[in-house]
């Protein structure tokens, strides 16, 4: 009677599975490829330009938290930015500029979901923990995502003003 009682209870849960399943997984897979930082850095810059927002941040923060250790070491060594006309110097600094590039990626796919607070966040790490990070851009040149930041952050702080102004007014 106790297998009879065994056996009924895993046929029925492997008869159900949309009623424990889906439950459990509904986080899609993606796909990491090497899980290299050049790698999964590349993955969440795609996604957030075709706005698969949520992917994006995904692979930042997958990207930070693998390798934001060595990033906040090799910035350390550091007491200037990398000369970004020799391309070798700043490609040695992999994972900073790779770490620093996905806190800029994650505050942007932040922002275009409309959660400014934690954009912020996003570019405030990038701007206290690896500001001498370089992204490479296509077009043949490195720049830098902490002025980008900054930038985003004196916008972010002007919205939340004028919000505060808008809701005072009402």
């Amino acid at each position: 009677m106790k297998n009879l009682f065994l056996l009924t209870l895993l046929c029925s849960c492997f008869a159900c599975p949309a009623s424990h399943g889906d439950e459990i997984n509904t986080e899609k897979k993606l796909d990491f490829g090497d899980y290299t930082s050049e790698t999964i850095t590349g993955k969440a810059w795609e996604s957030y330009n075709a706005k698969k927002y949520d992917d994006a941040i995904t692979f930042a923060k997958t990207c930070i938290k693998m390798f934001e250790k060595e990033a906040i070491e090799m910035q350390k060594s550091l007491k200037e930015p990398v000369d970004s006309s020799d391309r070798d110097a700043v490609s040695s600094k992999w994972a900073l500029n790779d770490v620093g590039t996905c806190y800029f990626v994650l505050g942007q796919a932040l922002e275009a979901q409309d959660k400014g607070p934690e954009a912020m966040k996003a570019y405030k790490k990038l701007v206290k923990t690896v500001p001498f990070a370089q992204c490479w851009d296509p077009q043949g040149w490195f720049w830098k995502p902490v002025d980008a930041a900054k930038k985003q952050i004196k916008k972010l702080e002007f919205e939340a003003l004028d919000s505060d102004d808008v809701k005072k007014s009402q």
